[in-house]
């Protein structure tokens, strides 16, 4: 599904073939979960092959290493020039790209001795689907702000996630919704919330969220289409008798909720303000900010 036999990826510099490639089983990343990464979406255009928000991706990739003190020696300009090569070198254009910082062996709790990083892309539709999705509140909640950097894309805090989708499905949702410690709404296992009601979006606050590029670039086209949007601490009651929600993220896109547990929402999909951000989100990320024409 992710590789073949002629798939290449980029190595600390260098782009070599998957299959050929390893990794040692002493690493930190692999036994404490101690590494970062991010999620990225190549799109086709009329013009060739755009990333959107390359760059911001891979800074968020270097704060996200800085946070927890995992030393981020690379190039966020030439991570961005290597992005566009893989994707070439590969044939590419509608892709998910997933960049990886790993750590060396070391079977210590202490600051990685080296790290590498990795940058690999596949084909990949619409991560959730493209229905309308059905969630469950999960019995697992958001890790507490002080105890982990909520605001880094962590690798071991997708445990996390991993627990609260396989819950979810195991009842027969499609996904689940996390609540934070304090029983505010917090998020889905890899998207942000937003919900509609009477015609104002709201989200939870940053604090115990990841802070989304997708969510972000939410907030931007809401104030293009002067839709008021308020973030804050929402208990789940509030949700329950909102007009409509959606999900937002890299993988997800925009995407509908039909439901959270026995709630649905009231308002038609297709006359909501998360309809119409999911057009416009359509079309904004074929107008990335850069372009590379495949020759392959």
């Amino acid at each position: 599904m992710y590789y073949n036999n002629e798939t290449l990826i980029y190595l600390n510099g260098k782009f070599v073939k998957a299959s050929e490639t390893s990794t040692d089983l002493y690493s930190q990343t692999l036994h404490y979960g101690y590494g970062v990464f991010e999620g990225i979406r190549a799109y086709a255009t009329a013009n060739g092959t755009s990333v959107f928000k390359s760059r911001q991706h891979y800074q968020r990739l270097k704060n996200s290493a800085e946070l927890i003190n995992i030393p981020f020696n690379f190039d966020v300009d030439q991570l961005v020039e290597a992005t566009y090569e893989l994707l070439e070198r590969n044939n590419l254009s509608d892709a998910y790209v997933r960049p990886l910082v790993f750590c060396d062996p070391n079977m210590s709790l202490s600051r990685p001795n080296n790290v590498s990083i990795m940058i690999c892309a596949w084909e990949w539709g619409a991560y959730l689907g493209d229905k309308q999705l059905r969630l469950k509140v999960s019995s697992y909640c958001r890790p507490h702000s002080k105890s982990v950097k909520i605001e880094a894309k962590v690798c071991g805090h997708y445990v996390n996630s991993i627990l609260a989708t396989n819950e979810a499905k195991d009842h027969g949702f499609d996904e689940a919704l996390l609540l934070d410690s304090d029983g505010f709404i917090a998020e889905g296992p890899g998207a942000n919330l937003f919900f509609e009601k009477g015609g104002v979006l709201f989200t939870p606050q940053l604090g115990n969220i990841l802070p989304g590029i997708t969510r972000a670039t939410v907030l931007e086209m809401a104030a293009k289409f002067g839709v008021e949007v308020k973030q804050g601490q929402f208990q789940l009651e509030e949700l329950q008798s909102a007009d409509s929600a959606f999900y937002c993220g890299t993988a997800a896109e925009i995407i509908g909720i039909e439901s959270v547990d026995d709630y649905k929402f009231p308002l038609d999909w297709s006359d909501s303000i998360g309809k119409k951000l999911q057009n416009e989100y359509s079309e904004l990320v074929r107008k990335s900010e850069k372009v590379l024409t495949t020759t392959h």
